[in-house]
């Protein structure tokens, strides 16, 4: 809050009740909730983090670009995926800056929405992806490269941000929750 002073459990209720989202945010960077430290995610929240960066780098490869596969088979779009062009300032492939920006965005996604299971966290991790990303292209990332804000409000290119990054988002909550089902089962069968 403001000035540093501490949320009491009333403000917390109402600031729940306005905007749900703010308290999942709030809680995850704080790790101020019972069910968060109870979590496996949060016991191993390093890991889990870690696992948020893989997930996101190989939701880029796999759906994001699968996405952009088919955006550009219908013509939605000039830009070929997979592109393997030099991106700045590194020159690394285009795709693999993307996949390391995935990455980035992964391990954001991870620490959200560390209490979500199973339909929340897919349900979850697509919106997030075809949002906070997509605002963050198009009002941040295009104007620093001297393009135009939001694919110029134009259709049907506005819409590519929003459907690749919630494709993307998908793969991220996929790969999360087949990691937390993965080490539940392996858990189980070491008793």
């Amino acid at each position: 809050m403001p000035g540093g002073e501490q949320v009491t459990p009333g403000e917390l209720g109402r600031l729940a009740a306005v905007n749900p989202l703010l308290i999942v945010i709030y809680e995850a960077l704080t790790m101020d909730s019972h069910a968060l430290r109870q979590s496996p995610a949060a016991t191993a929240l390093p890991r889990w983090l870690v696992v948020g960066f893989v997930s996101g780098f190989l939701a880029v490869l796999i759906f994001h670009q699968g996405a952009a596969e088919v955006l550009y088979a219908l013509k939605w779009t000039p830009r070929a995926p997979y592109a393997m062009d030099a991106a700045a300032p590194f020159g690394v492939p285009q795709v693999l800056s993307l996949a390391f920006w995935g990455g980035v965005w992964g391990v954001l996604l991870a620490a959200i929405l560390a209490r979500l299971d199973g339909a929340k966290l897919m349900v979850a991790a697509t919106i997030f992806g075809a949002i906070l990303p997509t605002l963050i292209a198009w009002f941040v990332v295009a104007p620093l490269k001297g393009q135009p804000a939001a694919g110029g409000f134009v259709m049907p290119g506005m819409l590519i941000g929003p459907i690749v990054n919630a494709a993307w988002g998908f793969g991220t909550g996929l790969g999360l929750l087949w990691f937390r089902h993965h080490r539940a089962g392996s858990a189980t069968q070491g008793r």
